[in-house]
């Protein structure tokens, strides 16, 4: 199969309807931080554990159609010593792989950051493809201040978010480019619009001059929000309706899908969002998620680290999943009605 074919078929994998992306690629010490705050220990086991009972979550693949992996749980197997690869393939769910390798302060910017892992990337890439992996994630941060980003942080992040997609799909994975503009502060709305609109500008720039089709990658992006820190705090509709403006003045509609991160934002505001993006009428892309906590804080809060607490873990999953599956489809408040 040539490259395009790959892509082609692995787009369509993931830009479906009704389902999202359950990001379960949190580095070493992210797990530990979260494993802490249920009081269990971060160690391989317990994290194999875990991953090995979320994908084997029955009826998970109805409502998640990708997720991304860690490089340590692409290698993993689950109980029955099936790859967690494959187990995922298995439940209609596409394996894919974080392959940045963090970010560092950019050099003579103070307070703005850079990602870094553009070296070895397509012998990377190489490896992760024979263990399953399809597609690849990449971020970049952007910390919001009356100064920052600086204009150096915005056009560094883009190009190394621009190369990753070009080296992503000269070896059939498609890219998800993901720009997250944080939540920490006190800025407005209004600033947070305004400096993700000059993020995106910048990426899609960027992804043009190296050549990258859009037809074949997934965007990641942050909700236009206010700082988590300032006492004025918005709605759904005017964190839809401040997003979907920013997304129309920058995205161009050949993008197939816009998977939103949840970026510190609890499980029901973030589907409540979702929801109300799609309830104000047909966009040029389908408008999913790709959640990391808002998916997994319940799940994790009910496993507890006991194996006798895996299906109660599955359940608070599949019903996180579901709801975001009826939001990404404007029917949020009917599942609820339901009692989903």
């Amino acid at each position: 199969m040539s490259a395009t074919s790959e892509l082609q078929a692995t787009i369509e994998a993931l830009a479906r309807q009704g389902a999202g992306i359950l990001a379960a690629d949190e580095s070493g010490p992210t797990i530990a931080k979260r494993f802490k705050a249920i009081g269990v220990e971060s160690t391989e086991e317990n994290r194999r554990a875990y991953r090995s009972a979320m994908l084997s979550t029955p009826g998970l693949g109805q409502y998640i159609c990708g997720v991304i992996l860690y490089e340590e749980t692409l290698g993993q197997r689950a109980d029955d010593g099936e790859p967690l690869p494959q187990l995922a393939a298995r439940q209609g769910i596409v394996p894919g792989i974080k392959v940045d390798t963090g970010k560092i302060p950019l050099a003579l910017a103070p307070g703005d950051e850079i990602t870094q892992g553009l070296d070895g990337l397509a012998q990377r890439l190489d490896g992760y493809k024979q263990l399953g992996a399809r597609f690849a994630k990449w971020r970049a941060v952007y910390n919001i201040a009356p100064t920052l980003p600086g204009r150096a942080a915005v056009e560094a992040n883009a190009e190394s978010l621009a190369r990753y997609a070009a080296i992503c799909q000269a070896q059939g994975v498609v890219p998800i480019v993901e720009p997250e503009v944080l939540l920490d502060g006190d800025h407005t709305i209004a600033r947070c619009a305004e400096v993700t609109q000059a993020v995106l500008h910048e990426v899609f720039h960027a992804l043009h001059r190296h050549g990258v089709v859009l037809e074949h990658m997934l965007l990641k992006p942050s909700m236009v929000v206010p700082g988590k820190a300032n006492a004025l705090q918005a709605g759904p509709e005017e964190v839809a309706a401040q997003t979907l403006r920013v997304l129309r003045r920058t995205v161009p509609a050949a993008v197939p899908s816009i998977n939103f991160l949840s970026g510190g934002q609890s499980p029901e505001e973030a589907t409540a969002n979702l929801q109300a993006m799609n309830q104000m009428g047909p966009q040029p892309w389908l408008l999913s998620f790709s959640y990391g906590r808002a998916l997994q804080d319940p799940a994790q809060k009910a496993w507890q680290g006991k194996s006798d607490h895996a299906r109660d873990c599955q359940n608070a999953l599949l019903k996180r999943a579901r709801l975001n599956g009826a939001a990404s489809v404007g029917k949020y408040s009917e599942a609820m009605e339901r009692g989903d």
